[in-house]
């Protein structure tokens, strides 16, 4: 007897694409990941920012083709459409929702691994499926944000999201919104803040989100004062990096 097909798919994720006169040039001045190097095996986690460095959105970019597919939270897929159609001016462009789905594994041999960490698992596009089970709380145990809820919009600077550390950010290649102050950061290592992964206690000011089910809430900590928050390795050598 056939075995089921796993559950896999991301029920929170839509799919945008962007085809037209080179994509890949129009987002490479407005992203802060290189677009030149992506590849259908290489994604890269972006961010569309204020001119102030902060996050508006952020999101995993697909090469396919000419086209590049914009792998984002369901619940900003619009409203990322229409921030991004303020920037093509003339543009020969097109940016539409996509029948694509966003799925994930913790293991195993489909998709490539998660660009920002591969302790994330593998995720790929494909035709829509049964929704997968245990994402959440697997990105959240390896202290990995993303999302309004948890980033803000508009609130946060990029670096301050682990940006740097998760690969969401190139310092090599041109101008894009907001790289002035965040290329500032980075050379001077002026970044005061995170957010964090923390065990769930009493929300205070400090505090994005909480998720009581799974005992786990996000916050914007100073980084002499992270107290009980998740340090998973990759944060940990940051720290010691800047401390």
């Amino acid at each position: 007897m056939d075995q089921p097909a796993p559950a896999t798919m991301l029920i929170d994720r839509s799919v945008i694409r962007i085809a037209g006169e080179d994509v890949r040039g129009f987002l490479q001045g407005l992203v802060t990941a290189d677009t030149t190097l992506l590849t259908p095996d290489a994604p890269a986690w972006a961010a569309l920012l204020s001119p102030q460095g902060k996050v508006l959105f952020d999101f995993i970019l697909w090469a396919e083709g000419d086209d590049v597919l914009i792998d984002v939270e369901a619940a900003q897929a619009e409203a990322l459409m229409k921030r991004l159609s303020l920037y093509r001016l003339r543009r020969a462009i097109t940016l539409q929702p996509d029948d694509t789905k966003v799925h994930w594994s913790p293991n195993g041999s489909l998709g490539v691994p998660d660009p920002r960490l591969a302790a994330l698992g593998h995720r790929w596009l494909a035709p829509a499926g049964d929704p997968a089970t245990g994402w959440h709380a697997h990105r959240l145990s390896l202290g990995v944000t993303e999302g309004v809820a948890e980033l803000g919009s508009g609130e946060t600077l990029w670096l301050e999201c682990n940006a740097r550390e998760l690969n969401g950010v190139s310092f090599t290649k041109g101008c894009y919104v907001g790289q002035e102050n965040t290329a500032r950061m980075h050379h001077r290592s002026k970044v005061n803040r995170r957010l964090v992964v923390a065990p769930f206690t009493e929300p205070s000011s400090r505090t994005r989100v909480t998720y009581p089910e799974l005992n786990l809430m996000v916050e914007h900590r100073r980084v002499d004062a992270l107290g009980d928050a998740l340090t998973p390795p990759w944060l940990a050598a940051a720290l010691t990096e800047t401390l």
